[in-house]
């Protein structure tokens, strides 16, 4: 059985991985993706596995927006640190659905609930997870609350978003700064991600915004923006190819 595993965590990837041998030392791990846009081209450029361990909340966003830009055709196992609603909201469309730290018994369910799965119960599991992938509209303006108004920002006027001691920011194309009490995974999830990239955990910057790309000495990209930014945007070498791939392709 070859499984692919989405988890932008190296030390969640790692205790998956030796649970997987630890239940079965002939499971092939067929590769470890980290983000929406990396698991994308991966399904689109290689022969589907037979199973997906798919973490949530990855690099760049919601693992639900990979639904709207590719057919899944492979059973997935979810799993997240998340609470009991989010539980409930999606466990009918995956095998199961495995809270962090992912524990050997309940995976070892799992699998074993996969294997005995038969050709009708894996349609009626695809049809489930068809639900998720109607088009999605994303969001073309923000309203920022400033003192007792709320500012109506276009989002084609938004520089990056920022985060710093737990604090949000939206910068806009002229410099200003507006605090915004939002999580960048949330703000992400309703971002179109052909504009909009999440370049490492404490900024989300606009296409149009990127000057100028540096390779770094340790083959990170150092990004320079149109617009100032508090410290420098680094992408990580794991994301590099990523990032590159789309600012060319969006």
């Amino acid at each position: 059985m070859k499984v692919l595993i989405v988890e932008d965590e190296t030390s969640a990837y790692d205790s998956i991985v030796a649970i997987l041998k630890e239940i079965d030392s002939a499971i092939q791990i067929a590769e470890n993706t980290e983000s929406v846009s990396q698991t994308v081209n991966w399904l689109k450029e290689n022969a589907a596995p037979d199973l997906i361990l798919m973490d949530i909340h990855l690099s760049d966003g919601s693992a639900f927006l990979i639904f709207d830009y590719i057919e899944v055709a492979v059973p997935i196992i979810f799993t997240t640190a998340y609470d009991e609603y989010a539980i409930e909201a999606f466990k009918v469309n995956s095998i199961d659905y495995l809270l962090k730290p992912v524990k050997t018994d309940d995976l070892r369910r799992a699998l074993i609930k996969f294997s005995r799965w038969s050709p009708t119960d894996l349609v009626i599991y695809l049809s489930r997870v068809s639900q998720l992938t109607a088009p999605k509209r994303y969001k073309d303006r923000i309203l920022i609350p400033v003192r007792d108004t709320l500012l109506p920002v276009e989002v084609d006027n938004i520089a990056y978003f920022y985060t710093s001691d737990k604090t949000t920011f939206i910068c806009l194309r002229d410099g200003s700064q507006f605090p915004y009490s939002s999580t960048l995974d949330h703000i992400f999830s309703s971002l179109d991600p052909a504009q909009f990239y999440r370049a490492n955990k404490q900024y989300i910057v606009t296409r149009s915004n990127v000057k100028n790309i540096t390779i770094w000495f340790d083959n990170r990209l150092l990004l320079t923006l149109d617009t100032a930014v508090p410290e420098p945007v680094y992408i990580s070498k794991n994301r590099a190819a990523d990032f590159k791939n789309w600012m060319v392709n969006g």
